[in-house]
């Protein structure tokens, strides 16, 4: 039997009873002090840099009705690419040949946020936020309010600079965005729904998230919703290390992931925007792809990375450097391109009329080739391929993978720019399930180049018919891999 002497117990409890006490009212204030931290200080330091941003548009007053969806709604529809709803029609008014112009009033358009970037009025905001405005109003915490004049808007980064005529504002101190932790508490300060200067805070998720072709963002559980759009991030520190701009959302509400441009690719921007008005970017005139890990191993690649030259654009500076349909480019300027992603950026952002170095894959081995950037234009609508002129002869080897193909005419070479491949005329089986379909031009097979059935043949003869084998083909002026596996 186990035995308590209830006297020594009592006495080591009321001995131990302060330490114990102590203990336990100074731990969870510890654990709160590094878990919850206090944003109050942060609100009056960078609350008076944050401002509401009101767009507006010129309508015709006779065109304007009290019907249709409120403000915010149509910020909702507008924001987060929700078709807006067809509007009630009016009906027609009996011509009055006599009638003057009809008068034109600024009508609501749009509300956002922003933030002073310097004491002399230049304020930063989202591009979609300004986008189509006629008139740009900037509303202060101290409740002043200037029209502003959009100083540019680039589209494809989300970033707009406006100006107000006003000196001596509070600007906001730029963060280091490499400094930036996943799990670091962050802030969020804007005008959801109009309701000006309110904030919310939470943590960094991720960073480097993969939503546009130009930037990756900033992944955070902060309450973002339409109004927010412009505003600013803001680190433990007081700094800005963000641009609020995108959410994921079912709803258009708030669903606990939000995205926002890291401050420094917004500031480069900015700088550019204040200096001409646009943004410049390099390009070298390429279509590109991912590279699966299938195609990766089965090229001799070996890592899954890099990005897949699907097609080259005529007389563009990639075209002129030799680089080729197929081609893997694993590296810029020395830089390991990871993933496909990371090439148009590392591109975008070098200077037209910069010489760069290309790291090339190309059947099995590595190739530098010298490229001088250009600047980026619109993108060129890819022409189709000419219709063949000759009968086609089917290839017995070739049945093994589920192809029946044949030499490739003439004039398809000459319109695809090719020395040579054979013309895919029907696929089954192995090539069916991997994605090849008539039409299609295969140009290489197990890392061997062909240019014509012969060549092919002799390659589908000597492979190993257990495994795998790779076919680099092109669809249309667009190239692409793909793993077949021979029928057994």
């Amino acid at each position: 039997m186990f035995l308590v002497d209830w006297k020594r117990l009592r006495s080591c409890l009321l001995v131990g009873g302060i330490g114990v006490a102590s203990f336990v009212s100074v731990a969870p204030a510890q654990a709160q002090s590094r878990g919850l931290p206090d944003f109050t200080d942060l609100v009056e330091q960078v609350g008076p840099s944050v401002v509401n941003i009101r767009t507006l548009e010129k309508v015709s007053s006779r065109a304007t009705s009290g019907n249709g969806p409120d403000e915010e709604m149509l910020e909702f529809f507008r924001r987060f690419g929700i078709p807006i709803p067809n509007m009630p029609k009016q009906a027609p008014k009996p011509e009055n040949r006599g009638a003057q112009p009809q008068d034109e009033e600024a009508q609501p358009r749009g509300v956002g946020s922003g933030f002073i970037l310097t004491t002399d009025g230049y304020v930063m905001t989202n591009a979609h936020v300004v986008d189509g405005a006629d008139e740009v109003l900037v509303t202060l915490t101290d409740k002043r309010e200037f029209k502003a004049k959009i100083i540019g808007a680039d589209k494809r980064s989300d970033v707009a600079v406006v100006k107000i005529e006003a000196t001596g504002l509070p600007a906001v101190k730029v963060g280091d965005v490499n400094r930036l932790k996943v799990g670091e508490w962050v802030m969020a300060i804007g005008s959801p729904f109009g309701l000006e200067n309110t904030v919310t805070a939470g943590i960094v998720s991720a960073k480097q998230r993969d939503t546009g072709d130009f930037l990756s963002f900033i992944q955070t559980d902060v309450a973002i919703n339409p109004g927010n759009s412009g505003g600013p991030l803001i680190n433990m520190r007081g700094e800005v290390v963000g641009i609020n701009s995108q959410i994921y959302s079912r709803s258009g509400g708030f669903m606990g992931i939000s995205f926002s441009i890291p401050i420094d690719d917004a500031v480069n921007v900015s700088n550019q925007l204040r200096a001409s008005g646009r943004v410049i970017r390099g390009r070298i005139g390429v279509q590109i792809d991912q590279v699966s890990k299938e195609v990766a191993e089965s090229i001799g690649l070996g890592k899954a990375q890099g990005a897949l030259v699907r097609g080259v654009e005529n007389g563009a500076p990639a075209e002129k450097a030799g680089v080729e349909a197929g081609d893997i480019i694993i590296k810029f300027d020395g830089k390991v391109i990871e993933k496909t992603s990371d090439l148009p950026r590392m591109v975008g952002g070098t200077k037209p009329g910069t010489k760069s170095t290309l790291t090339v894959f190309r059947r099995g081995a590595t190739k530098e080739l010298s490229v001088t950037i250009g600047e980026i234009e619109s993108e060129k609508v890819v022409k189709k391929a000419a219709a063949p002129e000759e009968k086609p002869k089917q290839s017995p080897a070739a049945l093994l993978l589920g192809l029946t193909v044949s030499d490739l005419p003439d004039a398809q070479k000459k319109e695809l720019k090719l020395k040579g491949g054979v013309r895919v005329e029907a696929a089954t089986d192995g090539a069916a399930r991997a994605g090849i379909r008539e039409g299609d031009v295969i140009v290489a097979i197990a890392n061997t180049e062909v240019t014509n059935v012969k060549e092919f043949d002799a390659v589908v003869a000597k492979m190993d018919k257990s495994k795998p084998v790779n076919l680099l083909f092109h669809r249309g002026e667009w190239a692409q891999y793909a793993l077949i596996r021979p029928s057994r």
